[in-house]
Protein backbone atom coordinates (compact mmCIF):
# COMPACT_ATOMS: atom_id res chain seq x y z
CA UNK A 1 0.00 0.00 0.00
CA UNK A 2 1.18 3.27 -0.72
CA UNK A 3 0.52 6.78 -1.70
CA UNK A 4 0.73 9.23 -4.93
CA UNK A 5 1.80 12.70 -4.34
CA UNK A 6 2.03 14.38 -8.02
CA UNK A 7 4.88 17.27 -7.50
CA UNK A 8 3.94 19.98 -10.13
CA UNK A 9 6.33 22.65 -11.74
CA UNK A 10 2.48 24.05 -13.72
CA UNK A 11 -0.43 25.63 -11.86
CA UNK A 12 -2.71 24.60 -14.29
CA UNK A 13 -6.05 25.77 -13.46
CA UNK A 14 -9.46 26.81 -14.67
CA UNK A 15 -11.75 30.15 -13.34
CA UNK A 16 -13.43 27.99 -11.09
CA UNK A 17 -10.24 26.91 -9.54
CA UNK A 18 -8.98 30.55 -8.62
CA UNK A 19 -7.96 31.53 -12.36
CA UNK A 20 -7.69 35.55 -12.10
CA UNK A 21 -9.41 36.32 -15.41
CA UNK A 22 -11.06 39.51 -14.67
CA UNK A 23 -6.79 40.79 -15.03
CA UNK A 24 -5.48 38.22 -17.15
CA UNK A 25 -8.24 38.23 -20.31
CA UNK A 26 -7.09 36.75 -23.64
CA UNK A 27 -8.38 39.06 -25.58
CA UNK A 28 -7.62 42.43 -23.63
CA UNK A 29 -3.73 41.15 -23.08
CA UNK A 30 -3.51 41.03 -26.89
CA UNK A 31 -4.99 44.81 -27.01
CA UNK A 32 -2.73 46.17 -24.47
CA UNK A 33 -0.67 43.37 -22.47
CA UNK A 34 -1.17 43.07 -19.45
CA UNK A 35 2.17 43.90 -17.31
CA UNK A 36 3.64 43.06 -13.52
CA UNK A 37 2.27 46.20 -12.60
CA UNK A 38 -1.01 45.26 -12.74
CA UNK A 39 -0.51 42.52 -10.71
CA UNK A 40 2.23 43.85 -7.92
CA UNK A 41 1.53 43.03 -4.79
CA UNK A 42 -1.53 41.09 -6.10
CA UNK A 43 -1.79 37.46 -3.98
CA UNK A 44 -3.95 35.42 -5.85
CA UNK A 45 -5.80 31.58 -4.19
CA UNK A 46 -6.30 28.40 -6.44
CA UNK A 47 -8.54 25.94 -5.02
CA UNK A 48 -10.11 22.62 -5.47
CA UNK A 49 -7.30 21.20 -8.04
CA UNK A 50 -7.81 17.62 -7.60
CA UNK A 51 -5.43 15.30 -6.36
CA UNK A 52 -2.54 15.70 -3.98
CA UNK A 53 -0.44 17.69 -5.48
CA UNK A 54 2.79 19.78 -4.39
CA UNK A 55 4.38 22.46 -6.49
CA UNK A 56 7.66 24.04 -6.14
CA UNK A 57 7.90 26.24 -3.37
CA UNK A 58 9.51 29.68 -3.40
CA UNK A 59 12.38 30.94 -4.90
CA UNK A 60 11.40 28.21 -7.62
CA UNK A 61 8.66 29.51 -9.74
CA UNK A 62 5.73 27.59 -11.34
CA UNK A 63 4.37 28.05 -14.87
CA UNK A 64 0.88 29.68 -14.60
CA UNK A 65 -1.61 28.09 -17.11
CA UNK A 66 -5.05 28.84 -17.58
CA UNK A 67 -7.26 25.79 -18.22
CA UNK A 68 -10.02 26.63 -20.99
CA UNK A 69 -12.45 24.08 -21.46
CA UNK A 70 -9.59 21.49 -21.89
CA UNK A 71 -7.37 23.44 -23.92
CA UNK A 72 -4.10 25.16 -22.14
CA UNK A 73 -3.01 28.46 -22.49
CA UNK A 74 0.25 30.10 -20.77
CA UNK A 75 0.37 33.37 -19.28
CA UNK A 76 3.56 33.15 -17.36
CA UNK A 77 5.29 32.14 -14.12
CA UNK A 78 4.18 31.98 -10.32
CA UNK A 79 5.37 31.36 -6.83
CA UNK A 80 3.54 29.24 -4.81
CA UNK A 81 4.02 30.66 -1.33
CA UNK A 82 1.04 28.37 0.55
CA UNK A 83 -0.58 25.27 -0.38
CA UNK A 84 -3.02 22.83 1.42
CA UNK A 85 -4.14 19.11 0.99
CA UNK A 86 -7.52 18.37 2.01
CA UNK A 87 -7.46 14.48 2.35
CA UNK A 88 -11.03 14.49 3.85
CA UNK A 89 -12.65 15.01 0.29
CA UNK A 90 -14.87 11.81 -0.11
CA UNK A 91 -13.89 11.88 -3.61
CA UNK A 92 -9.88 11.96 -2.91
CA UNK A 93 -7.75 14.70 -2.15
CA UNK A 94 -7.90 18.43 -3.17
CA UNK A 95 -5.25 20.75 -3.22
CA UNK A 96 -5.29 24.55 -2.73
CA UNK A 97 -3.05 27.15 -2.45
CA UNK A 98 -1.65 31.11 -2.78
CA UNK A 99 0.28 32.22 -5.41
CA UNK A 100 2.22 35.47 -6.58
CA UNK A 101 2.85 36.07 -10.46
CA UNK A 102 6.19 36.62 -10.69
CA UNK A 103 6.26 37.15 -14.59
CA UNK A 104 3.36 37.36 -17.44
CA UNK A 105 4.45 36.70 -21.44
CA UNK A 106 4.20 38.85 -23.84
CA UNK A 107 1.26 37.88 -26.49
CA UNK A 108 3.87 36.83 -28.83
CA UNK A 109 5.55 34.60 -26.44
CA UNK A 110 2.87 33.60 -24.72
CA UNK A 111 1.64 31.78 -28.50
CA UNK A 112 4.60 29.89 -29.18
CA UNK A 113 5.12 28.54 -25.35
CA UNK A 114 1.49 27.47 -25.33
CA UNK A 115 1.68 25.84 -28.87
CA UNK A 116 5.34 24.32 -28.17
CA UNK A 117 4.79 23.10 -24.30
CA UNK A 118 1.61 22.31 -24.15
CA UNK A 119 0.92 18.80 -23.59
CA UNK A 120 -0.51 17.22 -27.66
CA UNK A 121 -3.40 18.10 -28.43
CA UNK A 122 -4.14 20.65 -25.43
CA UNK A 123 -2.92 24.18 -26.89
CA UNK A 124 -5.26 26.59 -26.89
CA UNK A 125 -3.75 28.16 -30.23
Amino acid sequence: MGSLIEFNDTLQITVDQGFPDKILDLARHQNKPVSLEDVKDKIFEFYEKPGARVFHLPPTRCFLVQNISGKWLYWGKVLITEQTIDASEEDGAMTSGVFKIIEIYDPEYQKQITRNESPKGKSYF
